[in-house]
């Protein structure tokens, strides 16, 4: 059957990785979104999500948040309403970060890294973050509003080398060079 598609309505961004070994500082990842206006998309974001952050609307939600890695399944999971997010949104862009307690660490120091990007049951993308190991945070997706046809994800592997998470939320959204 084929109709009007209003793309993606509701999407999931899944993190895991390893625990550190024993006695070692535990490493701590964290999923950070970061929402833009529709005509500002690559401007200072409109609002952050992350651990200690929630959306004011209620469409960007973190439901599981984990400092060490350690559970079953993925530790850290992140939900987007996108078909309830007002019209003045335009993009939304999703990255991971490492905590850097303890000394610098790169997704390469960090075992069984594994992201991934659901709508539903339909997996849209996965990544063990090889690609950016030599980084300690990345963006992982970006969802965008298509007009009419709503909301479009792509995947968005990028590297970065921040201080921290303040840093990276400034440099997330900025095009690629």
């Amino acid at each position: 059957m084929s109709g009007a598609s209003k793309g993606i309505a509701k999407a999931e961004v899944q993190l895991r990785w390893d625990p550190s070994p024993s006695g070692a500082a535990s490493h701590d990842l964290d999923i950070i979104a970061a929402t833009y206006r529709a005509d500002d998309p690559h401007g200072e974001p409109v609002y952050l999500v992350h651990f200690d952050r929630r959306s004011p609307d209620g469409t960007i939600t973190l439901s599981r948040d984990s400092t060490t890695g350690q559970g079953f399944g993925y530790d850290e999971v992140m939900t987007f309403e996108l078909g309830r997010l007002a019209d003045t949104y335009g993009r939304v862009v999703v990255g991971v970060a490492i905590q850097q307690r303890g000394g610098r660490k790169t997704f390469g120091d960090v075992s069984g890294t594994r992201v991934r990007v659901t709508e539903g049951h339909i997996e849209l993308a996965q990544d063990d973050l090889a690609s950016v190991a030599g980084s300690n945070a990345a963006t992982v997706a970006e969802f965008t509003r298509d007009g009419a046809a709503g909301w479009t994800f792509r995947t968005h592997l990028r590297g970065f080398e921040v201080s921290g998470p303040d840093e990276f939320t400034r440099l997330m959204g900025a095009p690629a060079a």
